[in-house]
């Protein structure tokens, strides 16, 4: 016979074992701190140029960042602060090296959510976060899953629930609601609907005084931040329920849409959006967010068939709320929903696998020109990265054979190119910031 007092004890038995395996994945000051990347990597791989050119520029111009030099002077090594500085300073082949960006446009939000688990999203997530930061954006990630893998992957370990999207969540609920009770409502009659009330357990929290910036963290990446997620936010799933029997006219759907409004556009150029394996209140707060949805997806029949139902019963999930349409004040929500593209991401792909194929072509005759060109491989550098909490591009090349390192990374690099150009062309769809 086991109750919750029994559970209690097996989490506080898996929480000393959790303080062991963070001080073997990280640093031993048990903070994740960025590596710095070599010249070849900085001129072949992350502003596709020769080397030779790169070196020139740095001897033309010695006030460029010159790097940390290896002892045999071989190599040079550069933070990513430097790479940027460069990226900002010089040209090739008078190109510029900053990233493209759709003017008078806020940051493209993408949604990386399937229905079910180890589909992949965290680690897509992760690696086009990071391949954006190398690319030169700045890049808001969100960790929407309790599981909170992305955020531990970012180095945030020790978060409480009140900031993360739950916190988000309910400081909309007041606000909402206080919004609501200050704004004369009432029938054709005049008669004016009664005060929405909030509990003091919900109103007491404080949380309707957070700042914006409150939310957001710092990660080892200069150029990346996160909204964190914990084990304790599990329970954003009940309380919203309850949230919405207490405010039943709060559009509960488009609290984290509402907060993101509230970043000024100049902030970052991408949010990306780690959704739980589930259809619930955050992941629906996620898509409705969205202005691209990503769906990753294991190349298996269990693995399709959960992508059927999960694509169905969002379709379901966001026909529901289009009744809210006209009916509750929701700010800057637009419904029915319309995402500007749709894509599917196969994960996990192994080309010489015959199920593997089979599958990809199945994907392929349903759904066309949505399915990625480029699936994500199943190569040994990848499944190391996974268990060392880190992307293939954190890792260092002199770890293992740099082979099997440009293997694994030219997948990624590969997903996220395709990715990138997508993104693109539905953030030139967005609507002009005015």
């Amino acid at each position: 016979m086991f109750t919750h007092e029994d559970l209690s004890q097996m989490q506080a038995q898996s929480l000393k074992m959790q303080s062991w395996i963070r001080q073997q994945t990280f640093s031993p000051e048990m903070e994740k701190k960025l590596r710095r990347f070599s010249s070849w990597e900085v001129a072949e791989l992350i502003f596709k140029a020769n080397q030779s050119t790169l070196r020139g520029r740095l001897a033309a111009d010695p006030s460029l960042p010159q790097g940390q030099v290896e002892a045999d002077g071989r190599q040079r090594w550069y933070s990513l602060e430097e790479i940027n500085e460069l990226r900002r300073r010089i040209k090739v082949n008078r190109k510029s090296l900053m990233p493209d960006r759709p003017a008078g446009k806020r940051a493209l939000r993408v949604a990386i959510s399937n229905f079910k688990g180890g589909a992949g999203k965290s680690t897509v997530a992760l690696h086009f976060a990071h391949a954006a930061a190398l690319d030169g954006y700045r890049v808001l990630c969100v960790d929407f899953d309790p599981q909170a893998t992305l955020s531990h992957s970012m180095g945030l370990n020790d978060v409480t629930e009140d900031y993360t999207v739950w916190g988000i969540m309910a400081r909309d609920l007041v606000r909402e609601t206080e919004r609501m009770n200050a704004t004369p409502q009432g029938a054709e009659s005049g008669a004016a609907l009664p005060d929405r009330r909030l509990p003091e357990a919900i109103t007491g929290m404080g949380l309707q005084d957070l700042r914006v910036s409150d939310f957001i963290k710092p990660t080892s990446w200069p150029t990346i931040d996160l909204i964190p997620s914990c084990a304790n936010a599990a329970f954003v799933e009940f309380a919203s329920a309850q949230y919405r029997h207490l405010n039943p006219e709060w559009s509960f759907f488009a609290a984290v849409s509402r907060y993101l409004d509230q970043i000024p556009a100049e902030d970052y150029d991408m949010m990306i959006f780690d959704c739980p394996p589930a259809i619930g209140y955050q992941s629906m707060n996620a898509v409705f967010a969205a202005d691209m949805l990503y769906i990753p997806s294991g190349p298996g029949y269990w693995e399709y068939d959960s992508t059927t139902s999960f694509i169905g019963q969002l379709s379901e999930a966001l026909e529901d709320l289009s009744a809210f349409n006209g009916v509750v004040p929701a700010g800057t929500a637009t419904l029915p929903k319309v995402f500007q593209d749709v894509r599917f991401l196969l994960t996990r792909y192994e080309s010489g696998n015959d199920l593997h194929r089979a599958m990809r072509d199945a994907f392929g005759k349903v759904f066309g020109e949505r399915l990625a060109d480029h699936p994500i491989e199943m190569t040994r550098a990848v499944e190391q990265s996974g268990r060392f909490l880190s992307s293939i591009y954190e890792i260092d090349y002199r770890d293992m054979t740099r082979e099997t390192w440009r293997r694994a990374r030219a997948s990624f690099d590969q997903a996220y190119a395709e990715f990138k150009t997508n993104a693109l062309l539905a953030w030139d769809g967005l609507e002009d910031e005015t």
